[in-house]
């Protein structure tokens, strides 16, 4: 007898005891009463002593058949309490939960989780902030941020959630037209799309040579330049140039043959990152606690995250 039947067949004994009749224990459990005498003479068998006395009329318990009861009701009863231990403890769950995220990563990876997150803790109340500025927690009354790139030292908590490839893509529409490039040097000769933050800074595009060295590519003749990362990989898909975007970004436009990886193993991916920040607390409001772990597990089975970079290969151009 597996571990369902057993309590099937615990269950189906206990209510008869207390029913007094296997009709009365059926009508308990939405069951049949011929289900009802099938469960108990199962454990009796499984246990290999009688439980009830029947006669066509009474029910009677045996000497064993007591002692059982008495075990049977107190681990029936320590099942009812987890039961209400993990009810109270959902239903602590609730509030609000400030949140702030870069606008490209809460708008593809955030977002399409959080009804999970609403579904398991209905009395919890979601705000989230989109901004690529890089905001003071404590000071903006948020619970948490998740922010990418070089993520600096502070007196934060700081929950690695994937690490930020950066690839060179471009539609295959472009290059049919403009050519594939095989080395850094046949940039030059292509229309570049390139970020800029919101500091002004450009980012840069990075090559390793063959002794390992790192060269930085110049892109002051850029064609065009944006500060979203998800336009950049948009305008690519638009056959407007070769643009540095994360693989993320791109992923399921690599798989669905719209971008094509370029310069796979010269281009330098970089040592980018997204974390989930919050400030040290020893005792941590409960649904922050929950929203943190739902967002980390949901974020870790997210494969467009974690695509190795040797997998890339299949969408080289």
């Amino acid at each position: 007898m597996d571990l369902s039947q057993r309590v099937r067949a615990v269950l189906s004994f206990v209510h008869t005891v207390e029913a007094g009749s296997l009709a009365g224990a059926a009508r308990a459990l939405g069951v049949s009463a011929a289900a009802v005498s099938k469960n108990v003479a199962g454990l009796e068998r499984t246990l290999g002593v009688r439980l009830l006395n029947r006669t066509t009329r009474t029910l009677s318990l045996t000497e064993e058949g007591a002692v059982f009861l008495r075990q049977a009701r107190i681990a029936l009863d320590a099942l009812d309490t987890a039961v209400d231990a993990v009810a109270a403890q959902r239903l602590a769950i609730s509030g609000p939960v400030r949140i702030s995220t870069s606008a490209a990563f809460g708008r593809e990876h955030v977002l399409p989780v959080l009804p999970g997150l609403l579904a398991r803790y209905p009395q919890l109340a979601v705000e989230m902030d989109f901004d690529d500025r890089v905001v003071d927690l404590v000071g903006g009354g948020y619970d948490l941020a998740l922010r990418g790139g070089h993520i600096a030292d502070s007196a934060l908590v700081a929950r690695p959630v994937c690490h930020l490839r950066m690839i060179l893509v471009a539609s295959p529409h472009y290059l049919a037209q403009a050519g594939v490039p095989r080395t850094p040097a046949d940039l030059a000769a292509h229309r570049l799309i390139s970020r800029r933050f919101l500091g002004g800074k450009v980012s840069p595009w990075g090559f390793r040579d063959q002794d390992g060295l790192i060269s930085t590519q110049n892109l002051d003749g850029a064609c065009l330049t944006l500060s979203a990362p998800e336009a950049l990989t948009k305008a690519a898909c638009l056959h407007a140039g070769i643009a540095q975007v994360g693989v993320h970004h791109a992923w399921r436009y690599l798989q669905s043959g719209q971008l094509k990886v370029l310069l796979l193993g010269m281009h330098e991916p970089g040592a980018y990152e997204m974390v989930l920040q919050y400030p040290h607390r020893a005792l941590m409001a409960p649904r922050v606690k929950a929203c943190i772990d739902y967002l980390l597990a949901a974020f870790a089975a997210d494969a467009a995250l974690h695509v190795p970079l040797a997998d890339l290969q299949a969408y080289a151009a």
